[in-house]
């Protein structure tokens, strides 16, 4: 059996984890910091627990330089769970402020009805359709409000024969007026496409006003510098490049939680006939208890931690540090690939190709199934291991997260030659 120093793990997520972080971990679930309990044993509402969950929202706060205006929350559901958190609270929010905009006691009944006319009129939730998580994002948002309130921006499979793999020009995107949000997924991890920067459409003005813009980053966060101040929410997992699965990250600003902004009540939201959103969803919930309403798992949080302040010790200019190195990795694979284009197809697009999660073809020969297959039984031969497909795409997947190293990508450049030279 090979040791983990034989193996360079390529796999979407989970994802690999740095290895001395994983054995500092271990420890600590036997007996953390000589207390003779392990990590996991402490109660979630001990002064150990809020210790570390400070420090691991402080130390992301300094690696992803976040403006002291956001709130950093930990959560439970993935992504997914946050595909209708970000619908329920980011519409409460357009209905608080629709309200306070009009005036309306939401104690009289012609005010209530005058709302409702509003909501059924003007209410739009935007989303950029670019892969497999931004269309079940979307399709989330029209299960709980209907298709009437979500407009989808734009579909990159409608000019691209019905498949995904590139991003429409901003030029055809049908913005709405006025959207409670506009959600696009940074990084799709299925099909390999990825944002190369914050899209024009979507920039604040000169009053630093604009779209509320929320994204999924659940597999390039922690990869390159984010102008946080262009979004009114962030989310990701923490299984790709942050730590363990069970911990949600979302980084959201304050002025969407109170006293600036409130969540309307229930009972207002049951007269307009909009969801009303479970409590472990709802972000003032959470923020307000410090990410712990609930049962968090301290120890995620604490692996999450051990990783941030890991990439900080490695780093002095943070996060770019980690995004030159993220750029190389990528580079060294494509270069690899496109210099056998007789043997291997890249998927999506050169103008929307993802540094972190590479898919392509192995057309060698005529039997690309039989192609493929090889490639990787010779690959995990050579201790390169998960890299296979989405199982709705196929094909190859190198998922170059942050814990690959550099050496690693530089061996599966070197088997993508050999592979196809052989």
């Amino acid at each position: 059996m090979p040791s983990r120093a034989e193996i360079t793990y390529f796999g979407a997520g989970p994802a690999l984890l740095p290895t001395e972080v994983l054995e500092d971990a271990a420890k600590a679930l036997v007996n953390y910091q000589d207390t003779g309990l392990g990590i996991a044993e402490h109660s979630h509402r001990s002064q150990l627990a809020t210790d570390i969950i400070n420090k691991a929202k402080a130390d992301l706060a300094a690696v992803l330089d976040i403006p002291d205006d956001y709130e950093v929350l930990f959560m439970h559901g993935g992504g997914t769970g946050e595909f209708s958190a970000t619908a329920y609270n980011f519409v409460g929010a357009w209905v608080a402020n629709k309200q306070k905009e009009l005036g309306l006691d939401s104690t009289d009944p012609e005010a209530v009805q005058k709302l409702k006319e509003v909501i059924e009129k003007d209410l739009k939730l935007d989303y950029l359709v670019t892969g497999g998580w931004s269309q079940k994002a979307s399709a989330e948002a029209e299960r709980l409000f209907g298709p009437e309130h979500v407009n989808i921006v734009a579909d990159s499979r409608k000019s691209n024969g019905g498949k995904f793999g590139t991003i429409p020009d901003e030029s055809t995107w049908n913005l709405s007026k006025d959207a409670a949000l506009v959600y696009y997924c940074a990084n799709e991890t299925v099909d390999g496409v990825e944002f190369q920067e914050f899209p024009k459409a979507l920039e604040p003005g000169p009053d630093g006003k604009g779209p509320i813009v929320i994204a999924d980053m659940s597999s390039n966060i922690l990869t390159q510098k984010i102008p946080v101040k262009n979004f009114s929410a962030i989310f990701f997992g923490a299984q790709k490049n942050l730590g363990p699965t069970g911990i949600t990250v979302v980084i959201l600003k304050k002025s969407f939680l109170p006293p600036v902004t409130s969540q309307p009540s229930a009972a207002l939201m049951r007269k307009l006939g909009l969801p009303i959103p479970p409590i472990i969803l709802q972000y003032e919930t959470i923020a307000k208890n410090n990410s712990l309403y609930n049962t968090l798992s301290i120890f995620d949080v604490y692996i999450i931690g051990r990783v941030l302040q890991r990439m900080l010790n490695t780093y002095p200019d943070k996060v770019a540090g980690q995004q030159a190195v993220t750029d190389k990795k990528a580079k060294l694979v494509y270069d690899a690939i496109e210099a056998f284009p007789d043997v291997y197809k890249v998927i999506p697009s050169k103008a929307a190709r993802s540094r972190v999660n590479v898919c392509f073809r192995v057309t060698k020969g005529d039997d690309v199934d039989a192609a493929e297959k090889a490639f990787l039984t010779q690959a995990t031969a050579q201790g390169l291991t998960g890299l296979k497909g989405h199982r709705s795409l196929g094909g190859i997947r190198a998922s170059l997260y942050n814990s690959v190293p550099l050496e690693g990508a530089e061996k599966l450049a070197n088997f993508i030659r050999a592979f196809a030279t052989s």
